[in-house]
């Protein structure tokens, strides 16, 4: 049999419309591994909303978080090859966010290796900024500093910068960053509210395409299987042997997917690893 690695986005493809995995997701999912089959995960998501979400679920490979930019090892609880955004580039990339009234959170890794300190230097937040540090401010591995600037040591532990807000305001620094800087830059809209735009802002060369080879050469495998939705996962429908789309998917990637399984909701991406695997 080929070794097949198979590796999902979660938001909007293996998570349901409650943005949870489903107990027949994670119960068949588990079971598969116990087969073993190589599952794992590439999200844009931090270990602080992943470890949760994946708990039930028995997956043995790395998970791919922060878009690529490091592996989260579950049996150890650590971050691992992980990659940071040189120096210059977040004094540049902070400078062109004020220049375009974006405020960035900027990710950076604490001393343990599984922490990351969130600091946002804005004096308030705006309504999906808010939001988004409500869902997460209780959560382990992830500490927020609302109202405070990134402090010049921890410039050169970061590793993420990701911003939120209007359409029209996120892409137009986006189309900045991509003039002004070599790091690796993503802008997608938010699943939820199509009027809401995300920024990330990565380590130059950083994707889940780069993750992913990386993972696939690590593991042995000889057969790629994606599973996408959105704009940030074409880079590794482009590198894979079969790239999955959930009926949900944005058109961009329905039209380069290999196949177009059933919507999220519907447990389709637990449901096609369990029948590619038989097969």
């Amino acid at each position: 049999m080929m070794n097949t690695l198979y590796v999902s986005d979660m938001d909007g493809t293996l998570l349901g419309s409650d943005s949870r995995v489903s107990e027949f997701s994670a119960s068949t999912i588990s079971e598969l591994t116990r087969r073993g089959a190589l599952i794992t995960v590439a999200t844009a998501r931090t270990p602080a909303t992943v470890v949760p979400l994946l708990a039930s679920t028995g997956t043995t490979p790395p998970a791919i978080v922060m878009t690529g930019t490091a592996y989260w090892l579950r049996d150890e609880a650590r971050f691992d090859k992980v990659c940071f955004v040189p120096r210059d580039d977040v004094e540049v990339a902070l400078e062109l966010c004020r220049r375009c009234g974006v405020h960035p959170f900027v990710y950076v890794m604490a001393g343990d290796g599984r922490t990351l300190d969130v600091y946002h230097a804005a004096a308030s937040l705006n309504k999906a900024e808010q939001s988004f540090y409500e869902e997460r401010s209780h959560l382990d591995l992830k500490r927020f500093h609302l109202g405070t600037p990134p402090p010049q040591p921890a410039f050169t532990n970061n590793m993420l910068l990701y911003a939120m807000g209007a359409k029209e305001s996120i892409l137009a620094a986006y189309d900045v960053f991509c003039r002004n800087t070599e790091c690796a830059v993503s802008v997608y809209p938010d699943i939820f509210n199509s009027e809401v735009y995300n920024l990330e802002i990565f380590p130059p060369g950083i994707s889940k395409a780069s993750a992913i080879t990386d993972l696939k050469k690590r593991l042995g495998a000889e057969r790629l299987v994606v599973f996408g939705d959105s704009l940030n996962d074409l880079s590794m429908m482009a590198i894979a042997d079969v790239a999955v789309a959930v009926g949900n998917a944005l058109p961009e990637v329905r039209e380069v997917a290999d196949v177009v399984i059933e919507p999220n909701y519907t447990d389709s991406v637990a449901r096609f690893i369990a029948e590619d695997f038989d097969s």
